[in-house]
């Protein structure tokens, strides 16, 4: 079920600690604030930057015994780049057990097993159609759309704090690195970089070497796009 139109006043929600330094700390202080409305599981998707257009991996998964459940929903087919194409909302609310037995997908069957009914999902679009997405598991049906506005609210409020603490977690790039990606972004040239940032043009081509080198890309542009897939950017 798509949520529409629900999003322009915040709805009720819990405040969520989000100063913590850790990944895995920040999304266990999300579930504990979630806990009025019984969510109990939250999986973070991100896009494979290294792998085909569909690949997602599994960023994190909170509790950490539910990850292999976590990956199978990110080898489904299910919310993926398709998805994009069909215009889908960026927000979805589905019962879980209440799916057509005669497509479910092995993810389901694994989530219905642990106990868990219901699943709310925040689409964060990236460049080149991918994303990172939000997934929040209840073991109970919501009571309606006003729950899952709640929910959906919650992520988008959480979210800049999960990206930066995932990417502390995840990336490999410098701090140098990412600046001279994020003005290559802006259009800047090398040069233009240099006099940005008070060094040579030479020091700049190095630190893009670099990124380019680290995130496996032939040039500017794909190291850009790398960047952005695992949070950098």
């Amino acid at each position: 079920m798509a949520l529409s139109g629900q999003l322009g006043i915040p709805p009720s929600a819990p405040p969520v600690k989000s100063d913590s330094a850790d990944l895995m700390d920040l999304l266990a202080d999300w579930l504990r604030a979630l806990h009025e409305f019984s969510v109990e599981a939250v999986v973070v998707l991100g896009p494979d930057p290294f792998g085909r257009m569909d690949d997602r991996q599994v960023v994190a998964a909170s509790p950490t015994r539910l990850f292999d459940a976590a990956r199978s929903l990110a080898q489904s087919s299910d919310f993926g780049a398709r998805w994009r194409h069909a215009d889908a909302p960026l927000v979805a609310w589905q019962h879980i057990a209440k799916s057509d037995p005669n497509q479910v997908q092995p993810w389901r069957t694994q989530w219905l097993a642990h106990g868990f009914q219901t699943v709310v999902r925040v689409a964060f679009p990236l460049p080149a159609e991918r994303a990172f997405e939000c997934f929040m598991f209840s073991p109970r049906a919501l009571h309606d759309r006003t729950e899952a506005a709640a929910l959906a609210w919650s992520a988008l409020n959480i979210w800049p704090s999960v990206r930066r603490a995932l990417v502390r977690l995840r990336s490999p790039l410098t701090p140098r690195e990412v600046e001279c990606l994020a003005l290559a972004f802006e259009g800047l040239t090398a040069r233009a970089t240099a006099t940005r940032l008070a060094c040579s043009e030479r020091t700049v081509n190095y630190h893009l070497g670099n990124a380019m080198a680290k995130l496996q890309a032939d040039n500017k542009m794909a190291a850009i796009q790398r960047a952005c897939w695992i949070g950098a950017l």
